[in-house]
């Protein structure tokens, strides 16, 4: 046998233990729904230690398999190997501009019956992503007074189905779609007075998630950069002027459950939008506090300068999961 048949022996052997993965390297933290066996590999399930997620547990999150992931790689502290895979169906990701979306509630990501366009729209609360990623110039710059201490922050607009990314996107740019890389994508070519409002809704400008979040989703919008920004903006200025904000900002320092997330949803954008939004949790790796850190809505239908975010929300299906039952809305500053 040649030795490059042989090394393809081997290789074809590797990928059948799960041991070749064509990895997609990710940052942020996996945040267990449940208790799920955390394998060694994916396809024999091998799981040396029987080992499982526990419900509410943050992880640190390393890569997904592919780049529409069916499971996630993840540190288990205290494993042995502690790098174990999970299916992402068993949690969700939190992390704000840590890397790439986290992973659309299933139900957000199937084809509408009508055949209309489908959006997972995420929001976070910056000042628990920020206990998380303390060093990033966005957190450094955070404080009380700050718009982001007060107001849901953009992080990303995704066209769906779940894995509707890097649209005719050159492979230079898909490349340097890392956070260390982030500076190196093109920049985004918007109008003066769109600038000056992203920056401010999307704190992670500092940090050029706004690169990111184009190349992977807004390439997949249809329409230019500036329509794209705008009209993610648009929906933002709609969440931040509705009683879903001031829930939040009465309740800073104390703990809000999904259940009553899901009642304002309902209150300001019409009964049976709470439905179509899943809350993600974080945990706060200094402290050990769940702090709701995201909230993902699903939409459905065009999107425009004047769309009204209700009417996506009561147009999308409903998620079958509320995400994270409760969790303590954080302060800005670091706690």
């Amino acid at each position: 046998m040649r030795i490059s048949a042989i090394w393809a022996a081997v290789l074809v052997a590797l990928a059948s233990a799960g041991m070749v993965q064509a990895d997609v390297k990710m940052s942020g933290s996996f945040v267990a729904d449940a208790a799920c066996p955390a394998t060694q590999a994916i396809k024999s399930g091998k799981n040396p230690g029987n080992v499982s997620t526990t419900a509410g547990q943050s992880y640190d999150l390393l890569a997904g398999n592919k780049d529409a992931p069916t499971h996630y790689l993840i540190r288990v502290p205290g494993a042995d190997p502690e790098r174990r895979w999970v299916k992402i169906s068993c949690g969700h990701v939190s992390g704000g501009s840590a890397s790439t979306q986290p992973a659309a509630p299933a139900d957000q990501g199937k084809p509408a019956a009508s055949g209309k366009p489908e959006y997972v729209f995420a929001l976070s609360w910056q000042p628990a992503f920020c206990e998380t990623k303390s060093s990033k110039p966005e957190c450094q710059a955070q404080t009380a007074g700050g718009f982001d201490a007060s107001h849901f922050t953009l992080h990303g607009l995704w066209p769906q189905p779940n894995g509707n990314f890097y649209c005719q996107v050159p492979a230079s740019d898909k490349a340097n779609d890392n956070p260390a890389h982030w500076a190196d994508l093109p920049p985004v070519d918007l109008d003066a007075n769109t600038r000056a409002e992203l920056d401010q809704v999307m704190p992670g400008t500092a940090s050029k998630l706004e690169r990111h979040e184009w190349i992977k989703h807004g390439t997949c919008y249809g329409k230019s950069q500036q329509e794209y920004f705008a009209e993610a903006l648009n929906l933002m200025r709609a969440v931040n002027a509705s009683p879903v904000r001031e829930l939040f900002t009465k309740n800073v320092g104390k703990q809000l459950t999904s259940d009553q997330i899901r009642k304002a949803f309902d209150s300001a954008f019409g009964a049976g939008a709470g439905a179509r939004v899943r809350v993600s949790c974080l945990v706060d790796p200094s402290s050990g506090r769940r702090l709701i850190g995201e909230l993902t809505l699903g939409l459905t239908g065009p999107i425009g300068p004047n769309s009204s975010l209700g009417s996506l929300m009561l147009a999308s299906a409903p998620t079958t999961k509320a995400g994270c039952p409760k969790g303590s809305v954080d302060a800005a500053g670091f706690q």
